[in-house]
């Protein structure tokens, strides 16, 4: 049930190992919409015990005063969740959205919906899925649907918290440039356009939802997400000027030199004599260190 809904200083270290920080992104197996584009749309009331297993563990989160988030491709899937969210919350006092909350992913989210997720002042988590399945969506959906899946614009002026991911690497790349590309354009990597006009975001808008956005997601934007004094110096330098490149080349950015808590983690260019040694690899068997049948030093 790990994942990053809490801050550091208010997760739960439990003795076995595990640090335990809140619910997501699967709740429950049987609440899950897959995003698999190329496949029919699934709907809950297909499962018969989506609803109760929902209950179930919301009850536990209001109970523990637990954060969480819950995955959602679909309106339809979202219309469903809240309905026994509000439910819950109710039941509780308020307790259940007390804490953080929030829904991931969101293409086919409708107005009532994003109505519904700001009076209960949850927050959504947008990724770059469509950067890469775009193609697919509108196959399946229509070019109209795809133009706000997500309703990016649309969630940001109505105030609801907003980040930007890439849901890497199992249905996306972990790179977060072909991402940010996506929500400056509204293009796939294969330059169809997807984002209507008005939901396209300005560089500065987009490089925020990855940074201050996200950082309220994992409930640290007092700790990172913006430059000013107390907050994380973690950094990067880009082989190009992010703001001024050409729109086409911002999914080719790269990092030249990237620093965390205050050490050079990686080098290239120029700064290849500061790229630390990589640690020997293990086990010694490992796959990893064979390429070609050439085994690696």
């Amino acid at each position: 049930m790990a994942n990053n809904t809490v801050g550091k200083n208010e997760a739960l270290h439990l003795d076995h190992g595990y640090e335990l920080e809140g619910g997501g992104e699967f709740l429950a197996w049987s609440v899950g919409d897959f995003e698999n584009f190329l496949a029919p749309q699934p709907f809950l009331e297909d499962r018969p015990t989506w609803r109760e297993d929902l209950t179930k563990i919301l009850r536990l989160h209001a109970e523990k005063g637990w954060p969480f988030r819950i995955h959602a491709t679909y309106g339809e899937t979202i219309a469903d969740i809240l309905d026994v969210i509000e439910e819950v919350n109710e039941e509780t006092n308020g307790e259940l959205v007390a804490n953080r909350w929030l829904i991931d992913h969101a293409e086919t989210i409708k107005d009532s919906e994003l109505s519904r997720i700001k009076a209960l002042n949850g927050g959504i988590a947008v990724q770059s899925r469509m950067v890469f399945a775009g193609e697919f969506f509108v196959e399946r959906y229509g070019e109209t649907k795809a133009q706000h899946a997500p309703p990016i614009k649309k969630m940001i002026d109505m105030g609801i918290p907003v980040g930007a991911g890439t849901d890497g690497t199992r249905v996306a790349s972990y790179n977060p440039w072909p991402a940010l590309y996506w929500l400056v354009t509204g293009k796939t990597v294969g330059g169809l356009q997807l984002a209507a006009e008005d939901n396209k975001l300005t560089r500065e808008e987009a490089l925020s939802l990855y940074t201050h956005g996200s950082a309220w997601m994992s409930k640290e934007e007092d700790v990172k997400g913006t430059l000013e004094d107390g907050m994380y110096a973690d950094f990067a330098i880009l082989s190009d000027d992010y703001f001024s490149v050409p729109e086409e080349q911002i999914k080719d950015l790269q990092s030249v030199l990237t620093v965390v808590d205050g050490k050079v983690v990686y080098g290239a260019e120029e700064y290849s004599n500061m790229n630390p040694s990589l640690p020997a690899i293990i086990p010694d068997w490992s796959p990893v260190k064979y390429y070609g049948g050439y085994q690696t030093k």
